[in-house]
């Protein structure tokens, strides 16, 4: 997998990168929090805010420049089928939401990140904050996406991932510390960065995130076998994240492979694999219990006999007194004294084609 760290300021350090190259953005801003006053707890306790000299700025006529400058360097740099998500709090979510709008980014949802164990609110003067929101836009209005919903829908149980997500908030042992203090203020949990990333892109994609702080889209996407570019202002965080990143394990291909939708996958009919070679006119198919026989022919149907002939679904709906068949998981070819699925055959097909 390849891995790419840049240390500098976003807006310049993208203007370098190759027009539609990437195919995800996850995007985590500053979100120009405002704060004026100290926060203290009940015990007097000091609450460690986001006071750092990057989430400062001198109005929002100034915030707003920087969002559309570094969101029409991600215009340029998407491609045309890529994604782009961008986390942040009711301080400055609707600036970028609209500027988003403005460069003609297509806003396919806005999840909501349902904090299930948020700060509490001190004063007591207002409703505790316990989500941040999370817009998911195409490149445009007539992108044809990437979203991996049948994967979604495998995660959740085998019921439709819905747009509010419960997830608890970046603590404990993740949470990278120096001397007993918070390295970063808002590292976001791996558990979000990974349900994102499964989302909207398959392995070997390459996932930009400008804002990379210390690493945590970085090393989600190492695990996932995507490739990513982080770029990041702030030499210190980009340390740590480089040290977090290497101690990260390789999973296997196999591993994290996703389950896919059948409608995103290539057709490829029957008779290709005759046309190709993967199976010979005259071999013999057979279902799994080796009830039924069947030749294949130089069109790509089945013969049985003088009466039953036609495709693999049309035959094996017959044989069993159905009115449909998924023929793809009805036949099975002879190898070596093992029956094998011919719809492993068709994978084969598809990665021909790919390649």
């Amino acid at each position: 997998m390849k891995e790419k760290y840049i240390t500098g300021d976003c807006i310049e350090k993208m203007a370098a990168i190759q027009s539609a190259s990437i195919d995800m953005v996850f995007a985590d801003p500053p979100y120009y929090l405002q704060l004026s006053k100290t926060l203290t707890r009940p015990d007097q306790s000091e609450v460690k805010g986001v006071s750092h000299e990057w989430d400062q700025f001198e109005n929002f006529q100034t915030y707003d420049k920087f969002t559309f400058n570094w969101l029409s360097q991600i215009k340029r740099i998407l491609k045309p089928s890529g994604t782009l998500w961008v986390i942040g709090t009711y301080h400055n979510i609707y600036r970028v939401g609209t500027c988003m709008q403005n460069l003609n980014f297509w806003i396919l949802n806005d999840i909501i990140w349902n904090k299930i164990n948020p700060m509490p609110n001190f004063k007591g003067n207002r409703f505790t904050n316990a989500h941040e929101t999370i817009l998911w836009a195409a490149h445009n209005k007539k992108s044809k996406y990437n979203f991996n919903y049948q994967a979604m829908k495998t995660m959740n149980d085998d019921v439709q991932m819905r747009s509010d997500w419960n997830i608890p908030i970046c603590s404990g042992k993740e949470r990278l510390k120096i001397d007993g203090k918070s390295v970063h203020p808002t590292q976001k949990p791996e558990a979000l960065i990974h349900r994102i990333i499964i989302s909207s892109t398959d392995m070997f994609d390459t996932i930009l995130d400008p804002f990379f702080g210390t690493g945590t889209t970085g090393a989600v996407a190492k695990k996932l076998n995507r490739n990513f570019i982080g770029i990041e202002k702030e030499k210190v965080y980009m340390k740590i994240a480089k040290q977090r990143i290497k101690q990260v394990q390789n999973i296997s291909f196999q591993d994290t492979k996703i389950t896919r939708s059948l409608k995103k996958e290539l057709r490829i009919p029957f008779g290709t694999l005759v046309e190709r070679g993967l199976l010979k006119i005259g071999d013999k198919l057979q279902d799994i219990n080796k009830n039924f026989k069947a030749t294949i022919r130089a069109d790509g149907s089945l013969r049985v006999n003088k009466n039953l002939e036609g495709s693999i679904h049309k035959v094996g709906a017959k044989l069993q007194g159905n009115s449909s068949c998924n023929g793809w998981q009805y036949w099975h070819f002879e190898r070596e004294g093992k029956l094998i699925s011919i719809d492993r055959l068709r994978n084969k097909a598809r990665l021909i084609n790919k390649n």
